[in-house]
């Protein structure tokens, strides 16, 4: 069998174009990949030709690379190969192609829309009829809703004659195909692409000029595969409304206490209901520490596959045998359920009960089931290793295994030992295999209804893994123990943010292919259609912190490019390390800071310095060594006191690199700092200039290249439509990346990107973003509206173009302009948090807006234990909204 290529591509010298070319025999799987050379005679117009046996091959998939001077530079988009059907009959394809870079309305393409929104495969196949020699052509277009179907309608009897149009078949990804006999065509013959409808009329033509087609000379059993550039239809690009819920928040009359993946079913119905396309939730992995409230931190999790027991639809399970046992859990049920807040510990408490019950009650039957055992072949790299983590925490009652006297150090042959039907540990370790199975199930039921109800279930990939996690335990090599992950300072927190988990090591990761990332996005791909990337900046680089840090403000960017003494200098600063790299600590510092506490600060905590400065104690020589002295210390003053013995801590304008004493790095946010304003003018004015090209300029080609080495990887490795936060101090070359991988952006009108603007311009959102008003770690609308009068009175006249003065607190009609604007905007999507949707109706929202926070970032122990103030079935049935949104979201194109 031959296969000749054809594809137009510019190229330069040194550059040249081959095919990489991959049988597919008839059982699906992958082999023989092979490698085809194409020639040019302009740089332009490449060809060439593959021979192969075709025996027990039922199709070919091949894409084109570039290659410069002999290296790999990019290919086509990985996610949608070219393929052939190899029909059995047909000896020689004769291919024209068009490169496939990733398509600029990526989101199409994603099973987000196809899956959820779009047009899917019917079953109609068109191109089972085959001639003596047969052209097909193939066309890519991914903007046809539910109901419509791609057509070609031309000059010639074969092509309807501009009648009767002849409708086409979804063979790929957003690609369609029809057969024509090359033998009845024309010379030339015209014709357009046309959508249709199911009884074929025409709904759409093209609005172009007619195209033209030539058909070559074909022999028998030849057929030219000939690919089109896109319709030009006039559309309006699509979009979708959805809302932003963690599933801990809902609420129904079922619940436990907390929302559980029923509930998060019975959501899709009010999103059907509304005219939503989209639920986004926070992440649901297992965050079991210690069993206490602490443990609430949906982004501290003990394992990135394994989901949290607390979201275990218990009605979904058996019924229990034991009837007293029963109504006790009834009556528990409805205690938790009345309260406002969750009870974290006595939910997850009351659930592992009933779970421990139900699998003494049916665990055997379970484990012995065909689906469970294809469950568990499919799963057992991580799920092995996180039920004996899980037993193991349980037994010695700390998820902290460095201090564990048996399995300290992970051991894969003693683990299958540990986890072998035959350890008498066995049944307490599969009880976690039960839960885990149980929970799958649960989610892949949510998401088939989600599909079937065109809703997108959006999940949260968190960027950070807690260091007493199974993947610490498990893969130690992967991360950096010996430094913690977090953020600079922002409008969140002025301190930075410290989430105490260790970093990657990207290096090794790199050596497979970053496959454990990979592995983490497939398996999000069961289960999710979208996802949000949290803080996609790790990616570029981590906020790093020495472990002797408790805030960010001693951090790091990793990787960086650090500053040498020289370079320094030749900004005019005149480097002294004893001045720069030391807290400065003065008289002037000390009032400013602890007033008349000064003294009583000198003497408990400091020595005195023979130039009439302070250094810290050896004993606070540190802030963790601060942190130890005050632990159990909930008093304000002694808090107050605490807080700024960590501020002297942290009072320096440089901080030494990581991996080398010698160079350094201008520490964040030390304009605010009393040691910047005791350098002389010219000096702060040369620290500026260093400080700006160090955090915005310096960085942007060396982060791009970090980027492009793991993202492109990573968000290829699935189709779900890809979203990334990227807030906070957010240098150029991420722009850059994500709008070369087609990523969509999150833009908030509160935090605008634009340098010189207080609000956003919600006009000015790109396509490729999601808007929102205020995200989890925010306050919501209303709370962000009255805890800053003058700024809401600014953004009353400059964004909302009203006179006068803002009315507070923020009335129900305010909150529905603020939505509606930001359903009028350009973004694909538009999700609102359950707060801000029920803003707009002054009935229903809670009556205190202060209750509607669900984190607080600058408290790394902040409680998460939001919920919603109505159950699913008073929102259900709560008429007047539900019209409301419904009418807000068709009117402004989303339906």
């Amino acid at each position: 069998m031959k296969l000749r290529f054809n594809i137009e591509y510019h190229t330069q010298w040194g550059e040249d174009i081959r095919v990489l070319l991959t049988k597919i025999d008839r059982n699906g799987n992958k082999k023989d990949t092979k490698e085809c050379l194409l020639d040019t005679y302009d740089g332009k117009t490449w060809e060439g030709e593959a021979t192969f046996q075709a025996t027990n091959t039922s199709s070919i998939e091949y894409k084109y690379a570039m290659y410069r001077n002999g290296q790999l530079v990019w290919t086509e988009w990985d996610v949608a190969p070219h393929r052939l059907k190899l029909d059995g009959v047909t000896t020689c394809y004769i291919v024209s192609d068009q490169w496939r870079p990733i398509p600029d309305d990526l989101p199409l393409f994603s099973s987000a829309y196809t899956e959820c929104v779009g047009v899917k495969n019917d079953g109609y196949d068109g191109l089972d009829t085959l001639f003596s020699s047969t052209l097909q052509l193939r066309v890519v277009e991914p903007r046809l809703r539910n109901g419509e179907y791609l057509a070609i309608c031309g000059s010639t009897p074969q092509l309807g004659e501009w009648k009767r149009p002849k409708r086409m078949t979804l063979i790929n990804l957003q690609e369609w195909a029809i057969n024509i006999d090359s033998e009845l065509l024309y010379d030339e013959a015209e014709y357009k692409y046309v959508i249709v409808d199911h009884e074929g009329n025409i709904l759409r033509w093209e609005e172009k000029n007619n195209r033209r087609l030539r058909s070559p000379r074909l022999q028998p059993c030849q057929m030219w595969v000939k690919t089109d550039s896109r319709p030009a239809f006039s559309r309006d690009s699509w979009k979708a409304a959805g809302i932003v819920i963690p599933v801990f928040s809902l609420r129904s009359a079922k619940s436990y206490g907390v929302g559980d993946f029923g509930d998060l079913k019975t959501m899709i119905q009010w999103a059907v209901k509304t005219g939503m396309h989209a639920i986004q939730i926070l992440p649901i992995n297992d965050t079991m520490m210690n069993g206490d409230w602490k443990d609430s931190y949906p982004y501290n999790s003990i394992s990135i596959f394994a989901f949290h027991p607390l979201y275990c639809d218990i009605n979904a399970l058996p019924r229990l045998n034991d009837r007293l046992a029963m109504e006790k859990f009834m009556m528990k049920q409805q205690e938790l359920n009345r309260l406002s807040q969750i009870d974290y510990e006595a939910v997850i408490k009351l659930k592992m009960d009933y779970l421990r019950l139900a699998y003494q009650q049916e665990g055997k039957t379970v484990l012995a089931d065909p689906d469970f055992l294809a469950f568990m072949e499919d799963n057992k790299d991580w799920l092995v290793p996180y039920a004996a983590f899980s037993h193991l925490r349980d037994t010695y009652g700390t998820p902290d295994f460095n201090t564990w006297p048996q399995y300290a150090t992970y051991d894969k042959k003693q683990i299958a030992k540990l986890t072998s039907p035959s350890s008498p540990d066995h049944d307490k370790i599969a009880l976690y295999f039960y839960i885990q199975y149980k929970l799958h199930l649960q989610l892949v039921d949510v998401r088939q209804t989600a599909r079937a109800n065109g809703v997108i279930i959006k999940g949260d990939i968190p960027i950070g893994i807690s260091r007493t996690s199974v993947e610490a335990w498990s893969q130690p090599q992967l991360f950096n123990m010996n430094g913690q992950a977090g953020a600079p300072p922002d409008d969140f927190s002025v301190n930075g943010q410290n989430w105490g988990f260790p970093t990657y090591n990207w290096d090794a990761m790199a050596q497979d292919g970053y496959q454990w990332w990979v592995r983490r996005f497939q398996k999000m791909a069961e289960y999710f259609d979208a996802y949000r990337i949290d803080h996609v900046l790790g990616f570029f680089r981590i906020w790093e912190i020495p472990l002797h840090s408790v805030h960010g403000l001693l951090g790091q960017f990793s990787p960086a490019i650090p500053m040498s003494v020289n370079e320094i200098e030749s900004y005019g600063i005149r480097f002294n390390a004893e001045f720069m790299t030391r807290p400065y600590i003065t008289d002037h510092t000390l009032e400013h800071i602890f007033g008349y506490k000064a003294d009583l600060v000198k003497t408990l905590y400091l020595d005195p310095r023979t130039d009439g400065r302070y250094d810290l104690k050896a004993e606070y020589a540190s802030q963790r060594k601060i942190e130890a002295a005050f632990a159990g210390k909930t008093d304000e003053d002694s808090i107050n006191l605490r807080e700024g013995l960590y501020a002297l801590a942290s009072c320096v304008l440089f901080v030494p690199d990581r991996n080398s004493l010698d160079v350094f790095h201008p520490r964040i946010s030390a304009q605010n700092d009393f040691v910047y304003q005791a350098l002389p003018h010219h000096e702060r004015e040369a620290f500026n200039r260093l400080y700006n090209d160090y955090f915005y300029r310096r960085h942007n080609q060396f982060w791009y290249d970090e980027a492009m080495k793991k993202l492109p990887v990573l968000t290829q490795s699935t189709r779900m439509l890809v979203c990334a936060e990227d807030l906070g101090m957010v240098p150029d070359c991420v722009a850059w990346v994500m709008n070369n991988l087609k990523i969509l952006s999150l833009e908030i009108q509160s935090m605008p990107k634009q340098q010189g603007l207080a609000f956003g311009q919600l006009w000015q959102n790109p396509y490729r973003s999601v808007a929102t008003i205020s995200t989890h770690d925010m306050s919501t609308l209303r709370m962000w509206w009255d805890e800053d009068a003058a700024r809401a009175q600014r953004y009353y006249n400059l964004a909302l173009y009203k006179d006068g003065t803002a009315p507070h607190p923020a009335p129900g009609w305010l909150c529905e302009e603020i939505v509606s604007a930001h359903l009028f905007c350009p973004s694909a999507l538009t999700l609102l948090s359950f707060q801000d949707w029920l803003s707009i109706d002054e009935d229903l929202r809670l009556p205190d807006a202060n209750a509607e926070r669900i984190n607080i970032p600058a408290n790394p122990r902040h409680y998460w234990r939001y919920r919603m103030h109505l159950s699913l079935e008073q929102l259900m049935s709560a008429t007047k909204l539900n019209a409301k949104i419904k009418a807000m979201i068709e009117n402004s194109g989303r339906a």
